[in-house]
């Protein structure tokens, strides 16, 4: 009777780990570009609020700049952009000079030199033996220190919502060994639209409600599967309208030639031409109406940003609602923008957490966007990096 029971033990061993296997939840953190927290309360996003009520919620704080690439970054690194090196949309670095990064600039957005400050979890997790999966969250394209996610995909706005929802559960409906256990996916609909037609638009109420069912099909496509999922759901930013009569050009104030004009908008980073550097302060640094303008070692703790050579010499924010340019806009002026000061409430962006590693119907106060990472490595079940800008204790009320 013994060596039956040894013998049927050790063949359903193999077949019971399996099972076990087959069942452990997978991560996933989902980034909606320009998803604002009171976006939630619209009555348009049924499947996001179901998530919510049946989960953790509560509004996230950006990092400073409220920009799309620098807070992503925060996201997975855990470290705000003064440290996790990307500083802003666009941005020049004095060891590269006469180079700027730049969304656009698709050569020195993919060189690995820019996002090698800061360690993304992605990373961490394959060096834990987790493999990971990524669908265009930015940064993830790039090898660090020669190390990439298992899966990883290019970022192209021609690969619709749909299809970047069909590749995910694609990767989640592969064989549990070499099913991710931590994946990522963007939606970047929401902020194109806001940007074009401001946050207040019925534009944006059917961005929102398309992003919705999107996600919802991931959710009922994982299900069917029979894949758990720890879903975390987060923004990078909020939006705030913006208008034609609120504009300030620095061009009445000092002469283009005299100073690179590394970003513009909501707020804007200024590097002063080598010899003219008086001048352009004389300009800048002088009371405004609608802006404030210092040099980065002036700007406010409370930004926690600055210190990274990355970062231009001089930044003026503007006041909410009003935009900086230098020269003719590249975009119309008219619809939304984000880039403000992080603790304007517009700023603030989506939090929700459902899965079986988080609490129910648990309400957060507002955190600072950092601590994700923290709560990530928690349901990963990674120690957490005590380095980070971000603790676990500040969103410990998410865990179950």
């Amino acid at each position: 009777m013994r060596l039956i029971l040894l013998i049927a033990a050790l063949v359903l061993t193999p077949f019971a780990a399996s099972a076990k296997e087959a069942q452990r939840p997978v991560t996933v953190l989902i980034g909606i570009d320009g998803f604002r927290a009171d976006y939630l309360d619209r009555g348009v996003t049924p499947r996001l609020s179901s998530l919510a009520k049946d989960g953790a919620t509560g509004p996230m704080r950006p990092s400073f700049p409220t920009k799309t690439f620098p807070n992503h970054y925060a996201l997975v690194t855990g470290k705000r952009p003064d440290r996790n090196g990307i500083v802003g949309n666009s941005m020049i670095d004095p060891r590269r000079p006469g180079v700027m990064f730049s969304l656009g600039n698709a050569g020195q957005a993919l060189d690995p030199f820019w996002w090698s400050e800061a360690e993304p979890l992605w990373i961490t997790a394959e060096r834990a033996g987790i493999r990971t999966a990524t669908m265009f969250w930015p940064g993830s394209e790039v090898a660090f220190g020669g190390t990439r996610p298992s899966d990883w995909l290019r970022y192209d706005q021609n690969v619709s919502n749909v299809q970047r929802v069909n590749t995910l559960i694609d990767w989640l409906r592969r064989p549990a060994a070499i099913r991710p256990g931590f994946a990522t996916i963007y939606f970047d609909t929401v902020d194109t639209v806001g940007h074009r037609f401001g946050p207040d638009s019925p534009e944006v109420n059917a961005a929102l409600a398309e992003v919705d069912a999107r996600i919802g099909e991931l959710v009922d496509g994982a299900a069917k599967l029979g894949v758990p999922l720890n879903l975390v759901i987060v923004a990078d930013h909020g939006m705030r309208a913006t208008d034609d009569a609120r504009v300030i050009q620095l061009d009445t104030l000092v002469d283009r030639a005299s100073y690179i004009a590394v970003e513009t908008g909501p707020y804007a980073a200024i590097e002063p031409i080598t010899g003219t550097d008086d001048r352009v302060a004389k300009a800048l640094l002088v009371p405004h109406e609608h802006m404030t303008c210092t040099r980065k070692d002036n700007l406010p703790e409370r930004l926690h940003w600055g210190s990274n050579p990355r970062v231009a010499a001089i930044i003026c924010i503007a006041e909410a609602g009003w935009t900086i340019l230098s020269g003719p806009p590249q975009y119309p002026v008219k619809g939304g923008a984000h880039g403000y000061d992080n603790a304007d409430p517009e700023m603030l962006a989506l939090f929700i957490a459902r899965g079986p590693a988080f609490a129910k119907g648990a309400k957060l106060e507002v955190f600072d966007n950092v601590a994700v990472a923290a709560l990530l490595r928690a349901a990963l079940g990674l120690p957490e990096d005590a380095d980070a800008d971000g603790k676990l204790a500040d969103v410990r009320a998410a865990l179950k």
